[in-house]
Protein backbone atom coordinates (compact mmCIF):
# COMPACT_ATOMS: atom_id res chain seq x y z
CA UNK A 1 0.00 0.00 0.00
CA UNK A 2 1.21 3.31 -0.89
CA UNK A 3 1.13 5.79 1.72
CA UNK A 4 1.18 9.83 2.13
CA UNK A 5 2.41 11.22 5.50
CA UNK A 6 -0.10 13.85 5.73
CA UNK A 7 1.39 15.99 8.69
CA UNK A 8 5.10 15.66 9.78
CA UNK A 9 7.93 17.64 10.67
CA UNK A 10 11.08 18.59 8.86
CA UNK A 11 13.06 20.71 11.43
CA UNK A 12 16.96 21.30 11.70
CA UNK A 13 16.55 21.98 15.41
CA UNK A 14 18.40 20.71 18.41
CA UNK A 15 15.38 19.99 20.39
CA UNK A 16 14.41 17.18 17.92
CA UNK A 17 17.17 15.41 18.12
CA UNK A 18 16.16 13.72 21.44
CA UNK A 19 12.82 13.36 20.13
CA UNK A 20 13.79 11.13 17.33
CA UNK A 21 16.01 8.92 19.51
CA UNK A 22 13.02 8.35 21.84
CA UNK A 23 11.48 7.19 18.80
CA UNK A 24 14.51 5.32 17.29
CA UNK A 25 15.50 7.36 14.77
CA UNK A 26 18.08 10.57 13.95
CA UNK A 27 16.56 13.65 12.97
CA UNK A 28 18.22 13.93 9.71
CA UNK A 29 17.34 14.27 5.78
CA UNK A 30 19.01 10.85 5.59
CA UNK A 31 16.89 8.57 8.07
CA UNK A 32 13.90 10.15 6.91
CA UNK A 33 14.61 9.25 3.41
CA UNK A 34 15.14 5.84 4.52
CA UNK A 35 11.95 5.89 6.73
CA UNK A 36 10.03 6.50 3.14
CA UNK A 37 11.64 3.77 1.13
CA UNK A 38 11.48 1.25 3.72
CA UNK A 39 7.48 2.13 4.39
CA UNK A 40 6.44 2.71 1.02
CA UNK A 41 5.69 6.71 1.80
CA UNK A 42 6.20 8.28 -1.33
CA UNK A 43 4.94 11.91 -0.45
CA UNK A 44 5.22 13.67 2.70
CA UNK A 45 3.82 17.33 3.81
CA UNK A 46 6.07 18.85 6.37
CA UNK A 47 4.64 21.77 8.75
CA UNK A 48 6.31 24.93 8.57
CA UNK A 49 8.78 25.30 10.83
CA UNK A 50 11.67 27.87 10.37
CA UNK A 51 12.06 31.34 10.85
CA UNK A 52 14.28 32.89 9.00
CA UNK A 53 13.00 33.75 5.38
CA UNK A 54 13.29 37.22 4.19
CA UNK A 55 10.40 40.20 4.66
CA UNK A 56 9.79 41.34 1.49
CA UNK A 57 6.85 43.18 2.08
CA UNK A 58 7.25 44.28 5.93
CA UNK A 59 4.94 41.65 7.11
CA UNK A 60 5.62 38.33 9.33
CA UNK A 61 7.03 35.91 7.15
CA UNK A 62 6.22 32.09 7.03
CA UNK A 63 8.23 29.10 8.88
CA UNK A 64 9.33 26.88 6.38
CA UNK A 65 11.44 23.60 6.29
CA UNK A 66 14.94 22.67 6.26
CA UNK A 67 16.31 19.39 7.26
CA UNK A 68 17.80 18.91 4.22
CA UNK A 69 19.55 22.52 3.69
CA UNK A 70 18.93 25.94 4.83
CA UNK A 71 15.53 27.24 3.26
CA UNK A 72 16.13 28.30 -0.34
CA UNK A 73 13.66 30.95 -0.92
CA UNK A 74 14.41 30.96 -4.63
CA UNK A 75 14.92 27.58 -5.89
CA UNK A 76 13.31 24.65 -3.75
CA UNK A 77 15.74 22.89 -2.36
CA UNK A 78 13.92 20.37 0.04
CA UNK A 79 13.08 16.30 -1.45
CA UNK A 80 11.09 16.55 -4.65
CA UNK A 81 8.76 13.93 -2.79
CA UNK A 82 7.87 16.55 -0.15
CA UNK A 83 5.31 19.26 0.08
CA UNK A 84 5.07 22.18 3.14
CA UNK A 85 2.47 24.09 4.70
CA UNK A 86 4.09 27.73 5.79
CA UNK A 87 3.83 28.21 9.11
CA UNK A 88 2.30 31.56 10.86
CA UNK A 89 3.50 33.08 13.87
CA UNK A 90 0.15 34.64 14.62
CA UNK A 91 1.46 36.30 17.38
CA UNK A 92 3.65 38.44 15.15
CA UNK A 93 0.56 39.63 13.13
CA UNK A 94 -1.07 42.75 13.67
CA UNK A 95 -4.05 44.29 12.21
CA UNK A 96 -1.62 47.03 10.82
CA UNK A 97 0.94 43.92 9.28
CA UNK A 98 -2.04 41.11 8.71
CA UNK A 99 -2.37 42.53 4.58
CA UNK A 100 1.41 42.70 4.47
CA UNK A 101 2.09 39.58 5.90
CA UNK A 102 -0.57 37.60 3.10
CA UNK A 103 1.30 39.61 0.61
CA UNK A 104 5.01 37.62 2.31
CA UNK A 105 3.17 33.93 1.88
CA UNK A 106 1.32 35.02 -1.76
CA UNK A 107 5.46 34.71 -2.21
CA UNK A 108 5.69 31.09 -1.83
CA UNK A 109 2.05 30.22 -2.49
CA UNK A 110 3.06 29.65 -5.94
CA UNK A 111 5.67 27.27 -5.35
CA UNK A 112 4.35 23.87 -6.40
CA UNK A 113 5.85 22.50 -3.70
CA UNK A 114 4.04 25.02 -1.18
CA UNK A 115 0.84 22.87 -0.20
CA UNK A 116 -1.08 25.21 2.19
CA UNK A 117 -0.59 27.24 5.51
CA UNK A 118 0.03 25.91 9.24
CA UNK A 119 -1.52 28.06 11.91
CA UNK A 120 -0.28 26.92 15.60
CA UNK A 121 -2.71 28.51 18.21
CA UNK A 122 -1.67 27.00 22.14
CA UNK A 123 1.91 27.83 20.95
CA UNK A 124 0.23 31.01 19.80
CA UNK A 125 -2.09 32.72 22.04
CA UNK A 126 -4.27 33.64 18.97
CA UNK A 127 -8.00 31.78 18.23
CA UNK A 128 -8.23 30.36 15.14
CA UNK A 129 -10.75 32.77 13.76
CA UNK A 130 -8.86 35.99 15.13
CA UNK A 131 -9.42 38.99 12.09
CA UNK A 132 -5.53 38.59 11.92
CA UNK A 133 -5.74 35.30 10.13
CA UNK A 134 -8.30 36.84 7.50
CA UNK A 135 -6.35 37.66 4.77
CA UNK A 136 -4.49 34.42 5.02
CA UNK A 137 -7.72 32.81 4.62
CA UNK A 138 -8.61 34.39 1.81
CA UNK A 139 -5.40 33.94 0.60
CA UNK A 140 -5.58 30.05 1.13
CA UNK A 141 -9.09 30.75 -0.52
CA UNK A 142 -7.77 32.37 -3.54
CA UNK A 143 -4.74 29.83 -4.54
CA UNK A 144 -7.54 27.03 -3.12
CA UNK A 145 -5.06 25.39 -1.00
CA UNK A 146 -6.30 24.27 2.72
CA UNK A 147 -5.41 25.46 6.29
CA UNK A 148 -3.86 22.79 9.06
CA UNK A 149 -4.87 23.57 12.23
CA UNK A 150 -2.88 22.56 15.48
CA UNK A 151 -5.52 21.36 17.95
CA UNK A 152 -5.69 19.94 20.92
CA UNK A 153 -2.62 19.01 23.61
CA UNK A 154 0.74 21.19 23.00
CA UNK A 155 4.18 19.74 24.02
CA UNK A 156 4.91 22.38 26.01
CA UNK A 157 3.43 23.45 29.46
CA UNK A 158 3.22 27.06 28.44
CA UNK A 159 0.93 26.60 25.76
CA UNK A 160 -2.75 27.76 26.42
CA UNK A 161 -5.40 24.81 25.53
CA UNK A 162 -8.27 27.64 25.07
CA UNK A 163 -6.83 28.32 21.87
CA UNK A 164 -5.82 24.69 20.63
CA UNK A 165 -9.34 23.52 21.54
CA UNK A 166 -11.32 21.74 18.05
CA UNK A 167 -14.33 23.91 18.84
CA UNK A 168 -12.01 26.92 18.19
CA UNK A 169 -12.30 25.73 14.09
CA UNK A 170 -16.10 26.11 13.88
CA UNK A 171 -16.04 29.42 13.50
CA UNK A 172 -13.32 29.73 11.25
CA UNK A 173 -15.37 27.01 8.94
CA UNK A 174 -18.16 28.99 9.02
CA UNK A 175 -16.67 32.51 8.13
CA UNK A 176 -14.88 30.95 4.91
CA UNK A 177 -17.06 28.17 4.01
CA UNK A 178 -15.32 27.95 0.67
CA UNK A 179 -11.71 27.61 2.57
CA UNK A 180 -11.05 23.88 3.63
CA UNK A 181 -9.46 23.20 7.15
CA UNK A 182 -7.60 20.53 8.57
CA UNK A 183 -8.51 19.92 12.00
CA UNK A 184 -4.31 18.51 12.85
CA UNK A 185 -4.00 15.66 15.85
CA UNK A 186 -7.68 14.87 15.66
CA UNK A 187 -7.85 17.37 18.79
CA UNK A 188 -6.69 15.01 20.42
CA UNK A 189 -7.79 14.01 23.25
CA UNK A 190 -11.22 16.05 22.60
CA UNK A 191 -12.19 13.14 19.49
CA UNK A 192 -15.71 14.20 19.87
CA UNK A 193 -15.28 17.57 19.30
CA UNK A 194 -13.04 17.18 16.42
CA UNK A 195 -15.47 14.64 14.80
CA UNK A 196 -18.60 16.85 15.22
CA UNK A 197 -16.43 20.08 13.82
CA UNK A 198 -15.79 17.95 10.92
CA UNK A 199 -19.05 16.78 10.49
CA UNK A 200 -20.88 19.37 11.10
CA UNK A 201 -19.18 21.35 8.63
CA UNK A 202 -18.45 20.64 4.83
CA UNK A 203 -14.91 22.22 4.68
CA UNK A 204 -13.41 20.63 7.44
CA UNK A 205 -11.16 17.23 7.72
CA UNK A 206 -9.06 15.75 10.02
CA UNK A 207 -5.23 14.11 10.27
CA UNK A 208 -4.52 11.44 12.57
CA UNK A 209 -0.52 12.83 13.23
CA UNK A 210 0.84 12.64 17.04
CA UNK A 211 -1.55 10.47 19.06
CA UNK A 212 1.07 8.28 20.13
CA UNK A 213 5.35 9.63 20.58
CA UNK A 214 8.27 7.33 21.11
CA UNK A 215 8.63 3.63 20.22
CA UNK A 216 6.14 1.52 22.79
CA UNK A 217 5.60 -2.47 21.96
CA UNK A 218 2.88 -2.97 20.25
CA UNK A 219 1.15 -5.31 22.51
CA UNK A 220 2.15 -2.75 25.60
CA UNK A 221 0.57 0.25 23.31
CA UNK A 222 -2.74 -1.68 22.68
CA UNK A 223 -3.05 -2.55 26.73
CA UNK A 224 -2.22 1.27 28.02
CA UNK A 225 -3.93 2.65 25.30
CA UNK A 226 -6.95 0.43 24.91
CA UNK A 227 -9.74 2.96 25.98
CA UNK A 228 -7.72 5.89 24.09
CA UNK A 229 -7.90 4.10 20.99
CA UNK A 230 -11.25 2.37 21.57
CA UNK A 231 -12.52 6.48 21.89
CA UNK A 232 -10.78 7.57 18.41
CA UNK A 233 -12.52 4.57 16.35
CA UNK A 234 -15.97 5.68 17.95
CA UNK A 235 -15.46 8.90 17.02
CA UNK A 236 -13.87 8.63 13.63
CA UNK A 237 -17.38 6.40 13.05
CA UNK A 238 -19.29 9.07 15.01
CA UNK A 239 -18.11 11.09 11.84
CA UNK A 240 -19.07 8.34 9.26
CA UNK A 241 -16.80 9.88 6.51
CA UNK A 242 -13.64 8.66 6.19
CA UNK A 243 -12.87 10.79 3.02
CA UNK A 244 -12.37 13.16 5.43
CA UNK A 245 -9.45 11.38 7.39
CA UNK A 246 -5.96 11.80 6.56
CA UNK A 247 -2.54 9.55 7.94
CA UNK A 248 -0.03 11.82 9.21
CA UNK A 249 2.58 11.02 11.78
CA UNK A 250 4.11 13.92 13.43
CA UNK A 251 7.57 12.49 12.88
CA UNK A 252 9.86 12.57 14.54
CA UNK A 253 7.93 12.25 17.61
CA UNK A 254 6.88 9.09 16.60
CA UNK A 255 8.09 5.34 15.27
CA UNK A 256 6.72 5.30 11.64
CA UNK A 257 6.38 1.34 11.41
CA UNK A 258 4.56 1.02 14.87
CA UNK A 259 2.19 4.11 13.92
CA UNK A 260 1.10 3.07 10.67
CA UNK A 261 0.19 -0.82 12.41
CA UNK A 262 -1.65 1.35 15.06
CA UNK A 263 -3.99 3.43 12.97
CA UNK A 264 -4.46 0.36 10.43
CA UNK A 265 -6.07 -0.87 13.05
CA UNK A 266 -8.16 2.08 14.38
CA UNK A 267 -9.32 2.74 10.71
CA UNK A 268 -11.17 -0.22 8.92
CA UNK A 269 -9.38 -1.63 6.57
CA UNK A 270 -11.95 -1.16 3.57
CA UNK A 271 -10.98 2.54 4.22
CA UNK A 272 -7.01 2.34 4.44
CA UNK A 273 -6.44 3.29 0.98
CA UNK A 274 -8.84 6.73 1.59
CA UNK A 275 -6.71 7.44 4.84
CA UNK A 276 -3.27 6.74 3.83
CA UNK A 277 -3.41 7.75 0.61
CA UNK A 278 -6.39 9.11 -1.95
CA UNK A 279 -7.59 11.75 0.73
CA UNK A 280 -4.03 13.22 0.73
CA UNK A 281 -4.11 13.86 -2.62
CA UNK A 282 -7.36 15.41 -2.76
CA UNK A 283 -7.44 17.49 -0.07
CA UNK A 284 -3.87 18.37 -0.30
CA UNK A 285 -4.76 19.39 -4.36
CA UNK A 286 -1.09 20.21 -5.42
CA UNK A 287 -0.17 16.92 -4.27
CA UNK A 288 -0.94 15.13 -7.53
CA UNK A 289 0.66 16.68 -10.07
CA UNK A 290 3.67 16.65 -7.93
CA UNK A 291 3.44 12.74 -7.15
CA UNK A 292 3.33 12.90 -11.49
CA UNK A 293 6.63 14.34 -11.49
CA UNK A 294 8.27 11.84 -8.98
CA UNK A 295 6.62 8.80 -10.47
CA UNK A 296 4.20 8.14 -7.39
CA UNK A 297 0.68 8.09 -8.76
CA UNK A 298 1.84 4.77 -10.61
CA UNK A 299 3.16 2.84 -7.91
CA UNK A 300 6.89 3.44 -9.38
CA UNK A 301 8.05 5.61 -6.58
Amino acid sequence: MKIIDAHMHYYNVDGFVQVAANAGYENTAACWQKICEENNIVFSVAMGNTNYTSSKYGGVTPRMIDLAAPFDEAHYNQPQNMGYCMGVNSEAITEANAEKTAQEFERFIKDPHCLGIKLYPGYNAVYVNDKRHWPLFELARAYNVPVAIHTGDTAWPSGLLKYSHPLTVDEAAVAFPDVTFVIAHCGCPWFADAAEVACKNANVCIDLSGLVEGNPKPLMLLERQRGFLRQLHTWLNYLGNYEKIMYGSDWPLVNIPLYIWMISHVVPECYHEDVFYNNAVRIYSKIGKLLEKCGGLDGTA
